[in-house]
């Protein structure tokens, strides 16, 4: 049986044929998967006698329904794929590896016929919470551009907005609104249905060349925050590890709990969305605006969310430098400043690059796609390498001899906390 459409449904049918196996079914893919899990029709019928359904894994057409169909037949499923997040959603079933849509109908049978490979153990992912005081120090920016920086290059990533006061990831890369996003995903946490399938159904692919981001849209009206609870959404970070390799998290700025105070009968929290993103985190970007009073209300609230935190990293972002608000030394300053009054010797700085956020607010799309070469993309591209996932192993010496050798090695230097302080330093002396 074949669930797909044109080009490659009737091609696959004809060389099945020509090689003396019986198609009982082919036609166009949602079609035929409506007909196979609504008993009664003639597709469900054939479902019996039939021992392979070649399927496109593609939302909405390989979907558990489906599998369990084939499943109460002893029908054998093989999956056809063009895009890795449709291979993902293959493998999340527990099917074998897709075959790329081009594929032969031989090799399709002996896929079958070499039954179904087991399923490695998913690798354990990592949270990256975003966080920022309150004064838009540009959490979502940062959130947004670190996620296309870790889902480029072959890897992946996931985006949650999980702020719930102003929610905004939506609408600034052009989003639907009315996705299910992270109130569905909590729903589901709160069934104990939500495991790494349920979220590649429920998230939306951020889409864009050389990216592979699944994005959890935020809540449509901020008034909703009541189901983000601490538990449910504690829960869909946690099945987060098992869905993507890194998983970045947008939360709200205010870190208090107000609401303690005035009731000590369990209920709803406005602000336990933040405090469950952070207490799971297990890396923390701290966002600063390079300003004096961005500065002066991020080292007023960072003691505060040590405390909250532990031990988790902590990784502070000054966003948005430029010379006017801060005069020449503009680095210089802030580094002192946040030193002496917040202990923190290691910063990060992004650009005040007013041109190609504009461009990506106009396109809603992440700098990194509109700007590539831009300043700021540039700039998080180097604070996001330490967190990218590990490819596939490479060669010793990658073929790189020991020209590349050197590069690796400065590359690496020039990632190392505390580099660009060192840097500064040696030119400040000179």
């Amino acid at each position: 049986m074949l669930a797909l459409d044109e080009p490659h449904g009737p091609r696959i049918a004809a060389e099945l044929e020509a090689d003396g196996h019986q198609v009982l079914i082919a036609g166009p893919a949602l079609a035929v998967v409506a007909e196979a899990i609504a008993p009664g029709t003639r597709v469900h019928e054939a479902l019996a006698p039939a021992e392979l359904m070649i399927v496109g894994a593609a939302r909405g057409v390989l979907t558990p329904e489906l599998v369990a169909a084939c499943d109460r037949q002893a029908v054998r499923i093989v999956a056809l794929a063009s895009r890795p997040a449709d291979a993902r959603l293959a493998v999340s079933f527990g099917l074998s590896a897709p075959l790329p849509l081009e594929s032969y109908a031989r090799s399709i049978v002996a896929a079958a016929q070499a039954g179904i490979a087991p399923v490695a153990a998913p690798p354990t992912g990592r949270i990256i919470a975003v966080w920022g005081p309150q004064g838009a120090p540009g959490r979502t920016t940062v959130a947004v551009e670190l996620a296309a920086a870790l889902g480029s290059r072959g890897r992946r990533a996931a985006l949650i907005d999980a702020d719930t006061h102003a929610p905004s990831i939506a609408v600034g890369l052009g989003l639907p609104e009315e996705s299910p996003g992270v109130a569905a995903a909590c729903r589901r946490a709160a069934t104990g249905a939500l495991d790494a399938a349920e979220l590649t159904r429920i998230a939306v692919p951020l889409g864009g060349a050389g990216t592979d981001v699944d994005v959890l849209t935020g809540l449509n009206r901020p008034s909703r925050w009541p189901e983000l609870s601490a538990g449910r959404l504690g829960a869909v970070l946690e099945a987060a590890r098992t869905w993507s390799p890194q998983t970045i998290v947008d939360v709200g700025a205010p870190l208090e709990r107000d609401e303690e105070i005035v009731s000590d009968l369990e209920g709803p929290r406005r602000n336990a969305a933040t405090l469950a993103a952070l207490e799971h985190a297990d890396h923390v970007i701290a966002v600063a605006t390079a300003d004096p009073v961005g500065i002066a209300r991020f080292i007023r609230a960072h003691a505060e969310l040590r405390a909250l935190v532990g031990q988790t990293p902590v990784h502070v972002v000054v966003n948005r430098l430029r010379t006017g608000a801060l005069g020449a030394d503009a680095r210089g300053q802030v580094r002192r400043a946040l030193e002496r009054f917040a202990g923190v010797a290691d910063v990060a700085f992004l650009p005040h690059d007013p041109r190609a956020a504009d461009a990506a607010l106009l396109a809603a799309r992440p700098v990194a796609q509109t700007s590539p070469r831009s300043a700021l993309a540039q700039a998080v591209r180097r604070f996001a390498a330490p967190f990218e996932a590990p490819l596939a192993a490479a060669p010793a010496d990658g073929g790189r001899g020991r020209a590349g050798e050197r590069r690796g090695a400065e590359a690496r230097r020039r990632r190392e906390p505390g580099a660009d302080r060192r840097r500064d330093a040696r030119r400040q002396a000179a």
